[in-house]
């Protein structure tokens, strides 16, 4: 039906304005979807950037590549690492908090830039809670205290022994302030009534590299960091921070085994997530993609050959221990006395 501009009200009126009215409709309609998020039906259609809120080269990284290889197979697009270091993952956890919460950028987080982070920086500016959307756990480990074979301790009481006739005299390296390996120091210290001088690293792997140079007396950090190097004699281990031994070194005691230590536990844990106010179906394809990426037999073997053991969970399994584990690492820090800003 031909509709003019200038058409005269009549019979014909009603239905050109109708149809106008349809099209404007529909344009505006239009309009309005460019600006909606994708959805699962069509979601990625580009690639993924996965932030890694410390540098590459260390146990996060490294877990976040083998991830991300694999998932970008069963997702068919890539997933980009981005590692963003500094504040103890909080740099990488505030850049995901302000990104388009559309499903392209996603947060590997550790425990520590989630639940310790709140109680070591008042200026955060980022909420564990508020800022991301839960996606699933993937995996938990325990960080591994290490010392350099020059230094006369062959177990945990021993070191505790060393450090008491030393005190000041022994370093312990660590992969940034407020990070799991630097917790795990400051836990020890208060728990062994010792001294200890914490020397902060921008990661893991500066820090090994430092430790492994005999510049440092001692380090903890994630058992998958050590395992070649205490195989190969260069390194001693002298207890693990979890309640549980590893099946890759069974010989090796937890820190809780030595006497008077009984109370010391530093289990961690690590997970994706997304922006706040990324929809819904986009959190339940990630969530059952990533799960079936780790739970894959080939992946389970590979993590279980490192210390690691693979943990998933539902989105709301895993914003309920966020909140848990704040409460818990609030006690911890507020009683070894530390604050960084």
């Amino acid at each position: 039906m031909h509709c003019p501009l200038n058409a005269r009200p009549g019979a014909q009126a009603k239905p050109c304005l109708n149809r106008r009215a349809m099209v404007l409709a529909g344009a505006s309609l239009a309009v309005a979807t460019l600006g909606l998020p994708a959805r699962a039906a069509d979601y990625p259609d580009k690639p993924i950037r996965l932030v890694v809120p410390f540098p590459a080269g260390g146990a996060t990284d490294l877990m976040a590549r083998t991830l991300g290889q694999k998932l970008a197979e069963r997702l068919g697009q890539p997933v980009v690492i981005d590692n963003r270091a500094g504040a103890g993952g909080g740099i990488g956890a505030e850049a995901v908090a302000t990104a388009a919460p559309d499903g392209y950028t996603l947060l590997f987080a550790t425990m520590g830039s989630l639940t310790i982070n709140p109680s070591l920086y008042k200026s955060l500016r980022y909420d564990p809670v508020k800022s991301f959307e839960p996606i699933t756990l993937t995996h938990n480990t325990s960080n591994l205290l290490v010392v350099n074979p020059n230094v006369p301790a062959r177990s945990v009481a021993e070191l505790i022994e060393l450090a008491r006739k030393r005190p000041g005299e022994l370093a312990f390296a660590s992969a940034g302030n407020g990070t799991t390996s630097h917790l795990s120091g400051e836990l020890f210290k208060t728990l062994a009534k010792v001294d200890l001088t914490h020397v902060p690293y921008k990661g893991s792997a500066p820090a090994m590299t430092d430790f492994l140079g005999g510049r440092t007396t001692m380090m903890f950090d994630t058992t998958s960091n050590f395992v070649e190097y205490v195989k190969s004699g260069r390194l001693r281990p002298l207890g693990l921070t979890g309640r549980k031994r590893s099946p890759t070194m069974p010989g090796v005691p937890t820190i809780s085994e030595t006497p008077g230590m009984n109370d010391y536990e530093m289990s961690l844990w690590l997970g994706v997530l997304a922006p706040a106010g990324t929809p819904k179906d986009i959190v339940a394809k990630l969530n059952r993609d990533i799960g079936a990426t780790m739970a894959a037999p080939d992946m389970v073997r590979q993590m279980g050959e490192a210390g690691i053991e693979v943990r998933l969970s539902t989105p709301a399994e895993f914003a309920a221990l966020i909140r848990s584990d704040m409460t818990k690492w609030a006690a911890v820090v507020k009683r070894a006395g530390v604050q960084l800003d």
